[in-house]
């Protein structure tokens, strides 16, 4: 399971939440740099900062998922 094989590496819910914020931070400054410093047009920005904004959801996921996992070992641990 890639949920056990990551909390096992010492990654958190806290660090998967962090990584979803900053994705979203992310694609604002690429799309803002994209759309300043490119000279390619407004779709293309667009295009940057929707790739970039789309990792947020997954992060988001993973973090629920570390969530879930943490709690259940708590459980397991306390009981």
């Amino acid at each position: 399971m890639i949920v056990k094989k990551m909390h096992e590496a010492g990654v958190r819910s806290e660090h998967a939440y962090l990584g979803a914020f900053a994705s979203i931070g992310g694609a604002f400054l690429t799309w803002l740099t994209s759309n300043r410093k490119e000279h390619a047009g407004l779709d293309r920005a667009d295009r940057w900062g929707i790739f970039v904004g789309e990792w947020a959801p997954t992060f988001f996921a993973l973090g629920v998922a570390l969530s879930q996992y943490e709690h259940r070992e708590r459980k397991l641990f306390t009981s």
